[in-house]
């Protein structure tokens, strides 16, 4: 049955809140590809962008807590324990319990770990240009800051 005109109407007026028009679908559909243009470059390491996001996070901070790095990549603990385990299972990271508080972990580099800080961050900068070919600096910080706003909105 062939929807009415008030009902085209409905939703012509609500049509910046309709997928695929609206501003969370062009969000996640931005994500998807990046990931997976950035996944497909770190194939030959056998790491996934969770990694390089936990990485640069002891890069900027080794020993940080899991979760020090959880409220830093805003991601739920468990979530964030079974990455960490892979990790350490390739040797990447060791945890290792405060000494002065035995219930936080702390996660730290291994020489490993430190080593692919000279070797991502360019691959990871590949995927960021191809995404932003054609786009200013002044338009790449606009978005960027706005992208801020939103989290810091809906967080």
């Amino acid at each position: 049955m062939p929807s009415s005109s008030s009902d085209a109407d409905f939703l012509q007026q609500w049509q910046y809140a309709l997928a695929p028009y609206n501003l969370g679908h062009k969000l996640k559909l931005v994500s998807q590809l990046m990931y997976r243009d950035f996944l497909e470059r770190l194939e030959p390491y056998g790491l996934t962008p969770f990694h390089y996001l936990v990485l640069c996070c002891l890069w900027e901070e080794d020993g940080l807590s899991t979760t020090g790095i959880a409220d830093k990549l805003k991601q739920l603990g468990a979530t964030l324990t079974g990455v960490v385990d892979r990790m350490e299972e390739r040797q990447l990271v060791i945890r290792e319990r405060n000494l002065s508080d035995r219930r936080v972990v702390q996660i730290w580099l291994t020489d490993e770990g430190k080593q692919l800080m000279k070797v991502l961050p360019p691959i990871g900068s590949v995927t960021l240009e191809k995404a932003t070919k054609n786009i200013s600096s002044a338009e790449q910080e606009m978005f960027a800051k706005t992208l801020d706003r939103i989290i810091q909105n809906l967080a």
